[in-house]
């Protein structure tokens, strides 16, 4: 996917850079697979705020996407790149041999016409959901299962990949993309190659408008609050922390830099055989 650059002809233009949706093919959503989407505004059931900076934003459609692969050894055919409002990455229309249709992730590489299948003896081709025990080592794979069943949870952001690195005592040993190295059983399924819409990370929106324009409102910094609302407001002039040496913390007092909130004792540890921000060796 190529971003789109523009002249610098006004300030939101200078360093505006937006997706060119070339691979885009099919503009409009199948109609038997998208349902509502309600917007709570970032509030819970009670009115109450719980949820800050989220507001406003364009109407949209959720499209539900088959994050299992619940057809098993019935090949389809890829009708459509679409865009998706709810996620990073494109999605693919697929007709079945039996005239079903159903969403995917759109992998890097994917076009419209080509064939992808999902179950135990399909081949480790682009686009086609396996279990790990039969995948390549060292193959690139995203939208993994972290349990048989219940559908791809790792690497399903634009541009995301994981590497299937090896696999032993029943489990595959994956490399995250943020670096972790994880156990997943090996009847765990995942689909080969890498999610598309790479330049995702590249885009640029210019100008303010667009943010707001996809929901979310403008995040004030404490340290520009008044005391009475941030424990890091107040002081004369830009101080840190209200006057005297504070450390970065939430508007409710909790730690934000360093502070572990992960639990001590999480049953997926065992899982986890590197960190993705191992130990500093003294």
């Amino acid at each position: 996917m190529a971003l789109k650059e523009f002249r610098p002809l006004t300030p939101t233009l200078r360093f505006k850079s937006l997706p060119g949706f070339d691979e885009i093919t099919k503009w409009r959503p199948e109609r038997s697979l998208i349902g509502p989407k309600k917007k709570t505004g970032g509030r819970n059931s009670y009115g109450r705020l719980t949820s800050r900076h989220i507001g406003g934003g364009h109407k949209q459609k959720y499209r539900k996407v088959d994050f299992k692969r619940r057809k098993r050894g019935v090949p389809a055919e890829v009708i459509g790149i679409e865009y998706d409002p709810n996620r990073s990455a494109r999605i693919a229309l697929i007709k079945y041999a039996d005239g079903e249709l159903s969403y995917i992730l759109a992998p890097n590489g994917l076009r419209v016409g080509s064939t992808v299948i999902a179950g135990d003896n399909a081949p480790p081709d682009l686009g086609n959901a396996l279990p790990l025990r039969v995948i390549p080592l060292g193959s690139s794979i995203h939208n993994i299962e972290l349990s048989p069943g219940r559908g791809g949870q790792v690497a399903r952001s634009a541009g995301q990949q994981a590497t299937l690195t090896n696999i032993e005592a029943g489990y595959a040993l994956v490399k995250l993309p943020s670096g972790e190295i994880r156990r997943i059983h090996e009847n765990c399924f995942a689909t080969v190659g890498q999610v598309g819409n790479v330049d995702h990370m590249n885009v640029s929106s210019g100008k303010a408008g667009r943010t707001r324009w996809q929901g979310r409102r403008p995040h004030v910094r404490g340290m520009v609050m008044n005391p009475v609302d941030h424990p890091m407001g107040g002081g004369q002039g830009k101080s840190k922390g209200g006057g005297g040496r504070h450390h970065p913390v939430s508007p409710w007092g909790q730690l934000a830099k360093g502070f572990k909130t992960r639990s001590k004792h999480k049953p997926s540890d065992r899982f986890i055989l590197e960190r993705r921000r191992p130990k500093k060796k003294m």
